[in-house]
């Protein structure tokens, strides 16, 4: 073999094995919720197709008694949504709340913490757009106790997605 076929031969080898990391990276990456909801909610619907589009895995799920499940799950009613995302681990994330902060919860989860929740629906949060309408939220962080602190102030459309 001559030196340019072998170094034409070692280069495609490391770039076949990069590829093959870069893949295995992303795939290690996606984060799977389980996500339980009515089956006839639509703006459920749209924040699933808003976690796909940021690289989640999600299934939907349509519990008897969707209320019941988030009590199970230590989601306080006052601090509820329309649908619930659970991950392998057990961490809970209800209603609206962006994929971006969904991603940070999960790469350094805060001690004593079970997830995050955005109560109600706040018109302009990812599956609730509505023309060009934007009303500022804040993203809870839930918290073992039963208790919350705010996790992050979303003040613009834009930031959800930063």
């Amino acid at each position: 073999m001559t030196n340019k076929l072998q170094a034409l031969t070692v280069a495609l080898l490391i770039w076949l094995g990069s590829a093959g990391v870069a893949q295995a990276d992303q795939q290690a990456a996606q984060i799977h919720l389980d996500v339980h909801k009515d089956p006839y909610c639509g703006c459920c619907t749209l924040w699933m197709d808003h976690l796909a589009e940021n690289g989640f895995v999600s299934t939907s799920h349509h519990p008897e008694d969707l209320g019941a499940f988030k009590r199970e799950l230590g989601v306080p009613i006052r601090y509820g949504s329309c649908h619930t995302g659970v991950t392998k681990e057990g961490f809970v994330f209800e209603g609206h709340v962006p994929a971006r902060y969904i991603r940070q919860f999960i790469s350094n989860p805060p001690e004593g913490a079970i997830g995050l929740t955005v109560p109600a629906m706040p018109v302009g949060s990812p599956g609730m757009e509505y023309k060009d309408q934007f009303m500022a939220y804040e993203v809870l962080l839930l918290k073992e106790d039963g208790t919350v602190e705010v996790y992050a102030a979303v003040d613009s459309y834009e930031q959800q997605f930063e």
